[in-house]
């Protein structure tokens, strides 16, 4: 589990996080990092639905956006974002790393989150935009980190029932919503994130079984009744 003066690094939205006040360390009260954010680095508009986040610049200019509203912040200045509020953050310098101090409350399971996109992410298994598969997203949304961070749109609740339907089909495929290469606890086995050809492989065992009932079901309904 995350520990304080650890680091992550997500080569896709390029910033670093250092871990300064974790979870455990506060009886879940928040989670402190320096966020530490590349020149042209960024992340998408998403929304935490139950978690206030402030932001505190400590050098280099952060860009903050708060619903519509568009914020250039400098040293010494801060942001606050109310739970359920889409927002994102970037650095539109071209040489300066912008370093700001950032807390989420509570904590909930965000730790992991990180860990596991950061991760994802590291192993190029994300999209351009920094975004894990469709099926990763919804095992994970609905595990370990149910609830806790959306992206802006589509509206939640629509992202909430299409993650909800998939999530079942994730896990078959080997899909995990925490992984113990990412997120290492005593308790928690050594797992990875699974390989394509094992994604592929479990799918086209799930395609075959699915005939296979559906074909024993057509028989059966089409089998003459005595009588």
């Amino acid at each position: 589990m995350a520990k304080s003066g650890e680091e992550i690094y997500n080569p896709v939205q390029q910033d670093l996080m250092i871990w300064r006040k974790t979870a455990r360390e506060t009886g879940g009260e928040l989670l402190g990092v320096d966020l530490v954010v590349s020149p042209r680095g960024g992340n998408p508009l998403h929304v935490h639905p139950h978690q206030e986040e402030h932001f505190k610049v400590i050098s280099g200019t952060f860009g903050v956006q708060l619903g519509e509203e568009q914020r250039w912040l400098g040293e010494g200045e801060e942001a606050f974002v109310p739970p359920g509020t889409p927002h994102r953050w970037w650095n539109d310098s071209d040489d300066e790393e912008a370093r700001v101090s950032a807390e989420l409350r509570p904590a909930l399971k965000s730790e992991v989150f990180f860990e596991t996109l950061y991760g994802l992410a590291r192993d190029g298994r994300t999209d351009q935009n920094g975004a894990p598969n469709l099926l990763q997203q919804a095992v994970s949304l609905n595990g370990i980190n149910r609830g806790e961070i959306y992206l802006a749109s589509p509206p939640v609740p629509v992202q909430k029932a299409v993650l909800a339907a998939l999530a079942p089909v994730g896990r078959l495929l080997g899909y995990r919503d925490h992984y113990g290469k990412y997120s290492p606890a005593e308790d928690w086995e050594k797992a990875e994130p699974p390989s394509s050809k094992s994604v592929m492989a479990r799918g086209a065992a799930l395609a075959a079984l699915l005939l296979i009932v559906s074909l024993f079901l057509v028989r059966r309904a089409r089998r003459p009744r005595k009588g």
